[in-house]
């Protein structure tokens, strides 16, 4: 520091130097103290047994010869030791991190919430029978479980066996899968955002070109008008045959052309991807303050105009009565469980890489438990937003609840909720912030997705991409939009489901299950519960031990083998998705999962020594990274 005398200022060294090259500076840094300890030979007089010459306390003797002159005034002998104070630091680049606390719980809020429970969550409850609050209770519990196990995992870096690196490519295919359908979704939503900026929206008319005789406009109000099943809303004409233009194509083996009004919607929203996320999470820790609470400001204006809607307590009722005889069959159960991995992400990594830029200190126990809640608790109150439009729908249509919808899905949103809108007072005004909602809602989980996976390849490749980040995130950005042109066909709606279907859902569970079995049995519950007390000052309990060790693999294994046991029965519109539509999605899914096998088996192969000493080489973990931020290789930076 600057107060010290001119003979004891820090001197860096900024490259690693030899053992020989070291003691040979050493040498020459004693000489010179040597000839400073003469030259302030009289200013230093003073310093008594036990101080250095500059007034420091000593250290212990370091040799025999600095212990026999403990005792004798260190500068007033030329030829004396002086201490030598070394800091060292790690040779890698310092992490980055987040600017506040609020950032990273922001970030991962929004990433949880997200269309999940906005879109999926409600359509998921509606073609169930209802009875919200029985799954609500299993899903929290799973929830914070496995979202505590991942919160914590790369917070300590804790390196599990070789064997299992396969699991990281796996997650980031996973994680493209989704850029090339999520994305999509948004886009639809910014059509409709943009549509909803004149006097009259145009899926409240049946007289556009898109529309069909069959068209009914109907209205509380239109007295002479009734609904038949026959009938079409104009928002869903508007929906199918002018956003989707899906009536242009015959199905899977005949997409058709790629919609220009859509790539550009998709195009606009990419940018807006890339110039949020290309400087890292000191650039999105910021954007999220908007993106992750103006939709709750939306969400309760909504819930109190849908909750003075004539007929609205009608899907409230249908909200929170279960179907008991539902509850008792499996897909229920696994609509459940797909969900919530959908919506909380616990098997995306997005986890892992948000935690990576977190003090090691920071309570990952508090943020999973928050998490937890505030997804869960947002996905209660957007059920209340979008059932009481149903009750809505079905008291103006003269209609029970479960009938409403025709087809489950994204139709809730942009052809039910979008009809009801039109039908309220300022219809304008609802339609742009509903939209914006949309968008923003899809936007959070998107920065959050792709940000696993530069973390995950920044991490992986150092020295190759950590100066050329903002090349690589234009690079991945280009490649999801490519990836997308395929959902953005007339029959873009077929491929959007069929990603739905098989490439999240079945591959994400087993992405986990293989997560808890490479910490819990392999790196080990009680050393990964020695990490976490020294993180955190406590170690877990024997629930969480046992629900780790047993309970999370045993369900999710469940769940992996119900899905194959009973493959769904996919349909969209009119369309019923062929047995070869059924092999393909299997295949879709088995593609990300099949990094995992084929890791393995390249270590296996790469790896020296007999097969015995490379499978428990390959099994067996590396040293825990509970010593925390500085186990990295270091070298001395400063000698004073």
């Amino acid at each position: 520091p600057p107060s010290q005398p001119a003979s004891f200022q820090t001197r860096p060294l900024f490259s690693r130097l030899s053992i020989s090259s070291w003691k040979e500076q050493e040498s020459q840094e004693n000489g010179r103290l040597v000839a400073d300890s003469v030259a302030e030979k009289g200013q230093k007089s003073c310093s008594g047994p036990g101080q250095v010459s500059n007034g420091y306390p000593s250290t212990s003797p370091q040799s025999p010869r600095e212990g026999a002159g403990a005792g004798t005034d260190r500068g007033s002998t030329p030829g004396a030791f002086r201490t030598l104070v070394v800091q060292q630091t790690s040779l890698d680049p310092p992490r980055e991190t987040w600017s506040k606390k609020m950032d990273f719980l922001l970030s991962v809020i929004g990433y949880a919430v997200d269309l999940g429970n906005v879109w999926r969550f409600p359509y998921i409850c509606y073609q169930n029978g209802g009875g919200k609050v029985k799954r609500e209770e299993f899903r929290t519990y799973k929830a914070i479980v496995i979202l505590k196990l991942q919160a914590t995992l790369r917070q300590i870096s804790v390196i599990v066996p070789y064997f299992f690196a396969g699991i990281g490519f796996a997650i980031c295919i996973i994680a493209l899968y989704i850029a090339f359908y999520y994305n999509t979704i948004m886009a639809w939503a910014l059509y409709y955002l943009l549509s909803s900026f004149r006097a009259t929206l145009p899926w409240t008319t049946c007289n556009n070109k898109w529309n069909t005789p069959n068209c009914t406009h109907y209205l509380s109000t239109d007295l002479n008008v009734s609904w038949t099943d026959n009938s079409i809303s104009p928002a869903e004409e508007f929906y199918i045959r002018q956003v989707l233009q899906v009536h242009l194509s015959p199905g899977l083996h005949q997409l058709g052309w790629v919609s220009w009004q859509l790539a550009l919607c998709l195009l606009f929203i990419f940018t807006v991807v890339y110039f949020s996320i290309w400087k890292g999470v000191k650039t999105s820790g910021k954007v999220v303050w908007v993106t992750a609470t103006f939709p709750y400001l939306v969400l309760l204006i909504l819930l109190i105009r849908g909750a003075t809607l004539p007929g609205a307590w009608r899907g409230v009722v249908f909200y929170l009565k279960p179907d008991w005889r539902k509850l008792l069959t499996t897909s229920v159960w696994l609509d459940a469980a797909a969900q919530i991995f959908f919506s909380l992400g616990p098997g995306f990594g997005v986890l892992l890489a948000f935690a990576s830029y977190n003090p090691f200190h920071n309570n990952c126990y508090k943020d999973a438990l928050v998490t937890s809640s505030v997804n869960c608790l947002t996905s209660f109150l957007s059920g209340f937003v979008i059932f009481t439009v149903l009750g809505y729908m079905a008291e103006m249509r003269q209609q029970g609840v479960e009938t409403v919808a025709k087809d489950a899905g994204p139709s809730l949103l942009f052809i039910i909720y979008a009809e009801a809108i039109a039908n309220m007072p300022a219809a304008t005004f609802f339609a742009i912030i509903f939209f914006l909602m949309i968008i923003m809602l899809g936007l959070d989980s998107t920065f959050a997705g792709l940000e696993g996976v530069i973390t995950a390849m920044l991490d992986e490749f150092p020295h190759l991409l950590a100066r050329r980040r903002e090349w690589f995130v234009l690079g991945l950005v280009c490649v999801c939009y490519l990836g997308a042109l395929s959902t953005l066909t007339y029959g873009g709606a077929f491929v959007v489901k069929l990603f739905e279907e098989y490439a999240t859902g079945p591959a994400v569970i087993t992405v986990v299950f293989l997560e808890v079995i490479a910490v819990s049995w392999f790196y080990g519950t009680t050393r990964f519960c020695n990490d976490v007390q020294l993180m955190l000052g406590f170690a877990p309990g024997v629930f969480w031990r046992v629900c780790w060790v047993a309970i999370c693999p045993c369900f999710l294994l469940f769940i992996i083998g119900s899905f194959l046991a009973f493959p769904p029965e996919v349909r969209l519109f009119d369309y019923l998705y062929p047995f070869w539509t059924t092999v393909l999605g299997y295949c879709i899914g088995v593609s990300s999962f099949i990094c995992v096998p084929s890791y393995m088996v390249y270590h296996l192969v790469t790896t020296k020594g007999t097969f015995k000493q490379r499978l428990l080489k390959s099994i067996t973990p590396e040293a825990s990274g509970s010593s925390g931020p500085q186990r990295d290789t270091t070298v001395i930076t400063n000698a004073v």
